[in-house]
């Protein structure tokens, strides 16, 4: 058993950082973004080619000819956005618009350009001078930075969309857990702990009082909807240090933990409702108490985070609403979408296991690699 000891005061703790505002220059930033808008836009070039195509041939050819000047003028527009992050983020809405609608425009002219090589190459390659039925040709040309500054607007509404939902959901998580950590029997708990260390202990009863103090602290003056992976860890180390107080060896903790996993960028308020549960459902119950187990690693330029608790022999479905769960899960989602990975559920030895992996630095970065068992 490795039994955690107490975090160093809150004066000597940093405290946790706001993040970066978020906008839609993070947003595009993320891989699951950048899937979706090339989706998107391959999509509307794919229904507006339906119309020019006499039959199935046609349009597959028209639009592999198309995709040439569409993918690459529509990814610098996805790095142009993402590289001028810190100024869109100074920008109105309605500047914002206009500014990602230029840049729609701008590389709507290089696709132009794009397609005009290839319109020439095919029709060379044909010797008819006129490509593959005028795929690329530019007898409607001008039509190519007018519609892409209109797709370019249409992603634009729809990442300010993403953005307004962070608010009611970063609002309610915060709620969820003012309640949760103000929950009665808590904080009498906690406080009794210290009365009756007070006495015997009083280096201990203040140390208790502060690591109280700091979870309070940390609910009622959060400072942003991110923080790193390292400082979700140093709260959840003083909740279970509160706890083990009052539980002494009937909480066993091992901490598992990989120091390169600590820059991971997670949602405020992420690990500590998990401990929470693990405790409820795993520890207290048993009149043997149970063993909790918290391990952080590194693996396929993704932080993987796991918190396992054992489950009481004769309560194997016990079990909550699974708010804290359902929170955790929305929040990840919202910060990193298809780059994280959520699992939760009951393992082989009769073990409780929840298993979070989100990518190193929240930016555009391949899909999430397996979890490894």
């Amino acid at each position: 058993m490795s039994e955690p000891t107490r975090p160093p005061s809150p004066a000597a703790t940093p405290a946790r950082t706001p993040a970066a505002r978020a906008g839609v220059g993070a947003e595009v930033c993320q891989g699951g973004v950048v899937l979706r808008t090339l989706l998107f836009v391959h999509g509307v070039v794919a229904l507006g080619l339906l119309w020019r195509s006499g039959d199935v041939a046609d349009w597959s050819l028209r639009l592999s000819l198309a995709v040439l000047a569409v993918l690459p003028a529509t990814l610098a527009w996805l790095a142009g956005v993402c590289a001028a992050q810190p100024r869109l983020l100074a920008l109105t809405e309605g500047q914002r618009g206009l500014a990602l609608a230029g840049g729609g425009a701008l590389c709507g002219l290089v696709a132009a350009g794009i397609a005009r090589a290839v319109d020439g190459w095919v029709g060379a390659a044909a010797g008819a001078g006129t490509g593959a039925g005028g795929v690329a040709s530019l007898d409607g040309g001008g039509l190519w930075p007018l519609t892409a500054a209109a797709l370019a607007w249409a992603v634009g509404l729809w990442l300010q969309a993403r953005e307004r939902l962070r608010v009611p959901a970063a609002t309610q998580a915060r709620l969820t857990e003012l309640q949760a950590r103000i929950r009665p029997h808590f904080l009498f708990n906690a406080l009794n702990s210290a009365i009756a260390l007070v006495q015997v202990d009083p280096e201990r009863a203040e140390g208790v009082l502060e690591d109280l103090a700091e979870l309070f602290r940390s609910v009622l003056v959060s400072g942003g909807d991110q923080v790193s992976l390292g400082q979700e860890i140093e709260l959840a180390r003083r909740y279970l240090a509160i706890e083990q107080v009052r539980f002494g060896a009937r909480l066993r903790v091992h901490w598992v933990l990989e120091p390169a996993a600590d820059a991971a960028c997670v949602p405020a308020l992420l690990l500590q409702p998990l401990v929470e549960n693990a405790v409820r459902h795993g520890v207290e119950p048993s009149p043997d108490g149970g063993e909790l187990t918290i391990r952080t690693q590194v693996h396929r330029g993704q932080a993987l985070l796991s918190i396992t608790n054992s489950v009481p022999a004769d309560q194997p479905g016990r079990s909550g609403h699974g708010i804290a769960l359902r929170n955790v899960r929305e929040r990840l989602a919202l910060l990193h979408d298809v780059t994280m990975r959520f699992e939760a559920g009951l393992v082989d030895g009769g073990r409780y296991r929840v298993r979070i992996a989100v990518p190193l630095v929240a930016a555009v970065a391949a899909a999430p690699a397996a979890l490894p068992g």
